[in-house]
């Protein structure tokens, strides 16, 4: 099973994600195929080592360095505990782990909303992302994402909301990412509420509890494992939430889930598979949500797998569907809790018709 959230920070992070001792072919090649900067992949292309045979040793350092359009970064086996911020200005940007594993490259930090800010006040939930990424184009293969903030270490704070990355460009492409933390890990959202920003995310690995995929994109996670987490800090049911959308009214596409699969360390039908969030800044959102073709593990409450965030906003009223998806968590006990699409419906509930002539899938 991949490694837990709570596994990755009360394990040694070196031990936990195998990196005590780098793989020989990172120790001579510590870039793979991608070149080195020696001989470059394009004079584009920015090498990141936390050993120093790279071009820079933070991701921030090489990210600064890459103004413009169109660079990309090749990041070398490593922890890199930092915060990365890609303003909108860097359009078109790949990074690429240069090992091909995820596992390997890894880029954390661990402020939550309620972490106090050196300036005064706190971070807040936008504030507290690992890694926010703003400009159109973007591209990651194979880096896990990760926020190893933990509730039981701050019994003080009470914004416990720790983003592992905030995507917030159109055109974002993940494939063969993980995403790492435990409340609102994967923040998939736009720029503004009149940006429909479409995002892709395939092969893809996200844990948490609360909330932990949320945000106002058009976003479509293909083949992707969604694993929630054990809690030692409640004693019933619920947990959590999987997916709580906030997509804009005028949007007609939200959150799309296809050939998935949502397995859970909890006990079964412990968790929601979502809920609406209509934030105040949005008060007339109206999340969107389908998911299909998608294997439902029995930590997922069959019976009543949607609940509200706010009784002001039910999540009836909102867009949530499902077609053809199996499972313990899938079953359909309850019919009125379980909408369904039909099958001309689901003609157009394809990601084709969320990304249109955008084909992300062809990028690593």
């Amino acid at each position: 099973m991949p490694l837990s959230r709570r596994g990755f920070l009360t394990a040694s992070t070196a031990a936990a994600l195998a990196l005590t001792s780098a793989p020989a072919h990172a120790l001579a090649r510590p870039f793979g195929r991608y070149g080195s900067p020696a001989r470059r992949l394009t004079p584009g292309t920015l090498y990141v080592d936390p050993h120093g045979r790279g071009d820079f040793t933070t991701v921030q350092a090489a990210v600064t360095a890459a103004t413009g359009t169109g660079r990309t970064l090749v990041i070398a086996p490593g922890t890199y505990r930092e915060t990365v911020a890609v303003d909108v200005s860097r359009t078109e940007a790949t990074w690429i782990g240069a090992s091909e594993n995820p596992r390997d490259v890894v880029i954390v930090h661990d402020n939550a909303a309620g972490t106090p800010k050196p300036g005064g006040g706190t971070y807040g939930t936008t504030g507290s992302a690992t890694t926010t990424v703003q400009a159109d184009g973007f591209t990651a293969c194979w880096i896990t994402f990760a926020n190893d903030w933990l509730r039981a270490d701050h019994p003080d704070i009470t914004g416990t909301q720790a983003v592992a990355v905030k995507v917030q460009g159109d055109r974002s492409a993940f494939l063969h990412c993980r995403f790492l933390g435990h409340q609102d890990t994967l923040y998939a959202d736009s720029m503004a509420l009149g940006a429909f920003a479409r995002q892709y995310y395939a092969h893809c690995y996200a844990e948490g509890d609360v909330d932990f995929v949320f945000g106002r994109a058009t976003a479509v996670y293909e083949h992707c494992h969604f694993r929630t987490l054990d809690r030692t800090d409640l004693a019933a049911a619920p947990y959590g939430f999987v997916f709580a959308p906030s997509t804009a009214v005028a949007n007609p596409r939200g959150y799309l889930v296809t050939r998935s699969r949502v397995t859970s360390e909890a006990p079964d039908a412990f968790y929601k598979l979502a809920r609406p969030w209509v934030p105040g800044s949005d008060p007339t959102a109206r999340p969107m949500l389908t998911v299909r073709d998608t294997w439902l593990g029995p930590g997922i409450d069959a019976a009543a797998p949607y609940t509200d965030m706010s009784a002001t906003h039910p999540w009836q009223n909102q867009r949530f569907a499902e077609y053809r998806d199996t499972g313990p968590g899938a079953v359909v006990t309850v019919p009125e809790n379980r909408p369904q699409l039909t099958d001309a419906q689901a003609v157009s509930a394809t990601r084709a018709a969320w990304l249109g002539d955008w084909t992300p899938w062809e990028e690593c």
